[in-house]
């Protein structure tokens, strides 16, 4: 039988002298770290950190680019001084404020602060023109000077793009025709104000532009308080007083009779009233002084006459601004 060759390993391939057994090893998903010592913040990937830094920038290009829009629409309030802002580079309509309005107005500015922002065109220099917010901006102007309290002396406003004065009376006439009605009369000192400046050509004009949204029977009524101020503007002390149905009346006495409104002029002028009350009683008796009118009004040729369910139509040559006129004012006295 031949004799088995014992196999030597290599040489540097010698076993060990003893055998080590390695201890089973655990590992845990959560890394332990020696008393008191903190662990090492983890840092992101590069493009992680990039794609993060990235996002941040684009959010805060898009805020910008918001508030750069909301600021050129007029839609960003801000925070103006008081006396930045100017009331006198176009006409108010509001020509009277009622006392007790303005002192609760002032009373809910000193408790809550303004709530509501007023609307102001960019002048240049740091000033500012004063569209809509009158009430609120003599309010707190008041309250600065009765309390000295800094936080009177800051308005908050919205800068309007106005682009023509004709935009910033429009802007004007709609916001306080949405809070606080005018009244007819201040309505008509508007338009005729706006014609002596230049801003319309005609009070027709003015009205159809500055009472656009108005319908057309409060535009009507307002062309004719136009006329009422252009008779007998220049002796009222209390015009804003005037309620509608008077003014109408005192226009339609006014153009029945030539002599009316020179009489009633020369009465005024000679005892002024000294409260709205008081005038109004006056341009009441004066009208008791006119000559009687028929109470039905007179046939006019050429105007045909329809009744219809809840109207009247009038067709004809004869239906004129002159028959509109005279038919408001005699509906006015019934």
């Amino acid at each position: 039988m031949a004799k088995r060759k014992r196999l030597t390993p290599a040489p540097g391939l010698t076993a060990p002298t003893e055998t080590v057994t390695p201890a089973l090893e655990t590992k845990s998903a959560f890394p332990s770290y020696p008393m008191g010592v903190a662990p090492k913040p983890v840092s992101r990937a590069p493009i992680a950190q990039v794609a993060g830094d990235a996002a941040a920038q684009s959010a805060l290009d898009a805020l910008a680019d918001e508030m750069r829009e909301a600021r050129t629409q007029g839609r960003l309030v801000q925070s103006l001084p008081l006396e930045a802002i100017s009331e006198r580079h176009m006409v108010r309509d509001r020509m009277v404020s009622d006392p007790q309005e303005m002192a609760s107005l002032k009373a809910s500015l000193a408790a809550r602060g303004q709530q509501t922002p007023i609307e102001v065109v960019e002048l240049g220099q740091g000033s500012y023109g004063l569209i809509s917010g009158w009430r609120r901006l003599h309010a707190l102007r008041a309250l600065l000077e009765e309390t000295n309290d800094p936080r009177f002396a800051i308005i908050e406003a919205l800068i309007k793009p106005i682009d023509t004065v004709s935009d910033g009376y429009v802007a004007m006439v709609e916001e306080n025709e949405i809070r606080t009605n005018l009244s007819f009369y201040e309505r008509a000192h508007l338009a005729c104000e706006a014609v002596r400046l230049g801003v319309y050509p005609t009070p027709a004009r003015a009205i159809q532009t500055l009472f656009a949204n108005a319908a057309p029977a409060k535009r009507s009524k307002i062309g004719s308080f136009v006329r009422l101020h252009e008779a007998l503007g220049d002796v009222l002390r209390f015009p804003t007083a005037i309620p509608e149905r008077l003014g109408l009346a005192l226009v339609a006495a006014t153009e029945a009779e030539s002599g009316f409104a020179a009489r009633l002029k020369g009465a005024l002028r000679k005892t002024p009233p000294e409260s709205a009350e008081a005038e109004r009683a006056a341009l009441e008796r004066a009208l008791r002084k006119t000559p009687a009118r028929s109470a039905t009004p007179e046939v006019v040729p050429g105007v045909q006459l329809e009744a219809r369910k809840g109207r009247l139509v009038l067709t004809g040559q004869g239906v004129t601004e002159d028959l509109r006129r005279d038919l408001e004012a005699w509906l006015a006295q019934r």
